[in-house]
């Protein structure tokens, strides 16, 4: 424990018996899984183009309320392309071609009458790299709540948010700074109490403590387990030990290379983290959660 009183984060590259020369898989809690849970997405048959690339291919999942998906695979595999998927974050990109089912409490997340700024509204995002409003710390915050039109008490909203990503001690006393005066990772932790801020159904995190130091990550981490309570997660993450730590279930991603050395991902295997990371179906996610490849 250090000075802190917050408990370290375990070492991702300890290795233990016959795993030795490998990485060893993560420790993991067993979680109570609710089998009966309603489900959120139901997605079926997802591809996802860039004119003619074919970045993702037939992406199929169900993934339920209230519980912490994340996303892992080698780099290129399509994680962070399926994540903006689930709030239509790649109709911003102009070749961006999403084909399939994805279903969203039942309604079809793609069909015509459905408005994309609504469901930004509803799906929040945290990014890889922080991106803070050139705004004041309070501002950031209370920014998506003014224009949803929110009539509580803005001060409270700002203080529970910040104070829920970790941030409220470090800037309580110069929420009128501009936040780009924050270092980076205060800044990331902004962008997630923005994301809170807005109360959304559910909540994108794409790589979200990768400018945290372990403290704060450990903190994040904490945060989501409590977000859980309200929000829908899905988290994308290279650090195995960060989804075995947070997540309720895991898709392991793999990618394939075509005759033009074009890599298009794919989903390997969809299961609760427990018996992902203790006892795939798959040979190549046990390649990958042991270090063979990737």
């Amino acid at each position: 424990m250090n000075e802190s009183g917050d408990q370290p984060v375990p070492d991702s590259t300890t290795l233990t018996g016959p795993a030795a020369g490998r990485i060893a898989p993560p420790h993991i809690e067993p979680n109570q899984l609710d089998e009966s849970a309603p489900v959120m997405f139901d997605v079926e048959d997802l591809n996802v183009f860039y004119g003619a690339f074919h970045a993702v291919r037939d992406f199929t999942v169900g993934i339920k309320q209230h519980e912490i998906t994340a996303f892992i695979g080698p780099s290129g595999c399509g994680k962070s392309t399926m994540l903006r998927c689930f709030n239509r974050m790649n109709d911003l990109i102009e070749s961006a071609l999403v084909t399939g089912k994805l279903l969203y409490h039942g309604i079809d997340l793609y069909g015509p009458e459905v408005d994309p700024v609504e469901v930004r509204r509803r799906v929040g995002m945290v990014f890889q790299k922080p991106n803070p409003f050139p705004k004041s710390i309070f501002d950031n915050i209370a920014f998506g709540p003014k224009i949803n039109g929110y009539q509580g008490s803005m001060p409270e909203l700002v203080e529970g948010s910040l104070r829920r990503a970790a941030l409220w001690d470090e800037v309580k006393d110069k929420l009128g700074e501009s936040a780009y005066a924050l270092s980076g990772g205060q800044q990331q932790r902004l962008c997630i109490a923005r994301a809170i801020a807005t109360d959304p159904d559910v909540v994108l995190m794409d790589e979200p403590c990768s400018a945290l130091d372990p403290i704060a990550t450990l903190r994040i981490e904490e945060l989501m387990q409590q977000l859980k309570r309200d929000y829908t997660i899905i988290i994308v993450t290279h650090n195995m030990q960060q989804a075995a730590r947070v997540s309720d279930r895991t898709a392991f991603f793999n990618v394939s290379l075509n005759d033009k050395g074009q890599r298009t991902g794919y989903l390997v295997e969809f299961t609760d983290t427990v018996k992902l990371f203790t006892n795939p179906d798959e040979k190549a996610t046990e390649d990958y959660i042991t270090g063979r490849f990737g």
